[in-house]
């Protein structure tokens, strides 16, 4: 018997030691949408304090409506909650692993909410309900919050890049909601990794407001991404945000977008678009000068995932940079976040060069997936590391601003403090 026990514990150590590749982990099986709402998710909308945008997704052929009401201590918030219709879009459509794939999506703008107000909320089609779930719209005025930025989740997404973003919220679990800087998924149009996306977050999503700006890899790497294109279709039935991009570049619906929260503004660039598409640039560039020109905020934050200054000098950008550049030096904006290039590298950089922290704009680039590559030496980088999944945290509080960066374990990478009297 001891023999036994000792030949059955080697064979066990031995198994254990053997290292498992991403690849033999099985993918997981596309699943047809269920009568059950699933893939719930937050959106913020151009009002902070006063809406809320949610979005979920259903089997085909059922009704969307939203249940909500201001929270309460106890249980007795649900004794009257007001009732709302979402929009469905009931749609068959191609996606990677089915031409004719179902799906209802819907979608729903609560208004008229009060600011700084904790409410609650579930969706269903009447008969069949989520949970309850909880949100918290913005404060009218400047007050102090927190935000965590995502870089690339892009690959493996659920079994090695949803540590990253869990690890976020294990340390910013009061975030007011979370930016990605685009390459949620690797192949635009696969529901599977779309729905590793939802796995990764699971209910975190359906509480924290999450804020993304497309990628590459959101248009594919096939025609679907030259000048003109639109990003994949599960863009739009998938998330709910601003509509308040430039108004005569109808491609970038919903990708271009800002929104204002307690004293900061939000801007999103579609990168991808403003790259190959020479017509929307020129519109974009318009767009962003009136945004930067006409703030009431005392924060800016610009997030894009095709970063201005690389990680890797054979990844440049030159066209996003001299679109861009000119006009962030002009307004100082604060913060330029950004994914991409699958390292890590923070640096200020001001109209003559880099610069101290305090004298220049603070770019970043970050990636929080499993995918590398390497980082060179950077002369504009006050900050660096190679083959590290990464999170970051940002505090924002009246005249202070202050950057944390930690790794996939939670351990702080990196850090910096902006003050603006």
């Amino acid at each position: 018997m001891i023999i036994r026990k000792a030949l059955f514990a080697a064979a066990l150590l031995t198994t254990c030691a053997a290292p498992v590749a991403a690849q033999d982990v099985a993918p997981p099986v596309l699943a047809p949408a269920t009568a059950q709402p699933e893939r719930i998710v937050l959106n913020l909308t151009a009002d902070t304090a006063h809406e809320m945008a949610i979005t979920w997704r259903s089997a085909p052929g059922l009704a969307g409506l939203v249940q909500y009401a201001r929270a309460t201590p106890g249980p007795d918030f649900v004794q009257d909650p007001e009732t709302q219709e979402a929009i469905t879009d009931d749609a068959t459509f191609a996606i990677e692993e089915d031409p004719a794939f179902s799906a209802a999506y819907h979608s729903a703008v609560l208004t008229g909410l009060e600011p700084d107000t904790v409410y609650a909320y579930r969706v269903g089609d009447g008969a069949r309900w989520s949970e309850w779930f909880q949100f918290r719209t913005a404060a009218v005025d400047a007050k102090p919050f927190r935000f965590i930025y995502m870089g690339d989740m892009q690959n493996d997404v659920l079994s090695q890049a949803s540590r990253t973003l869990r690890m976020a919220f294990r340390t910013a679990g009061d975030a007011a909601f979370t930016i990605h800087a685009g390459d949620l998924i690797n192949r635009h149009n696969s529901d599977r990794e779309w729905g590793e996306w939802f796995a990764a977050g699971g209910f975190l999503y359906s509480q924290t407001p999450q804020m993304p700006t497309p990628g590459n890899h959101e248009y594919g790497r096939d025609g679907a991404a030259r000048a003109g294109s639109s990003v994949t279709s599960q863009w739009r039935r998938q998330f709910t945000l601003p509509e308040n991009g430039p108004p005569s570049v109808p491609e970038a619906l919903e990708t271009h977008w800002y929104t204002d929260y307690q004293g900061l503004r939000l801007i999103s660039i579609d990168s991808p678009q403003l790259d190959r598409n020479e017509v929307a640039r020129a519109e974009t560039i318009a767009w962003l000068d009136e945004l930067l020109r006409d703030n009431p905020n005392r924060w800016t934050v610009l997030f894009l995932h095709f970063p201005l200054f690389s990680s890797d000098p054979d990844r440049d950008n030159p066209k996003v940079r001299s679109a861009l550049k000119p006009l962030i030096d002009r307004y100082g904006v604060d913060l330029v976040l950004q994914g991409h290039d699958h390292g890590y590298a923070r640096g200020a950089i001001g109209p003559d060069g880099p610069s101290p922290d305090d004298a220049g704009t603070t770019y970043v680039v970050s990636v929080a997936g499993p995918k590398m590559y390497e980082v060179a030496d950077l002369v504009w980088a006050r900050r660096t590391a190679e083959r590290t999944q990464a999170y970051q945290v940002i505090d924002v509080d009246g005249v202070d601003l202050t950057y944390r960066a930690y790794d996939a374990t939670g351990a702080l990478l990196d850090s910096m403090h902006l003050h603006k009297p």
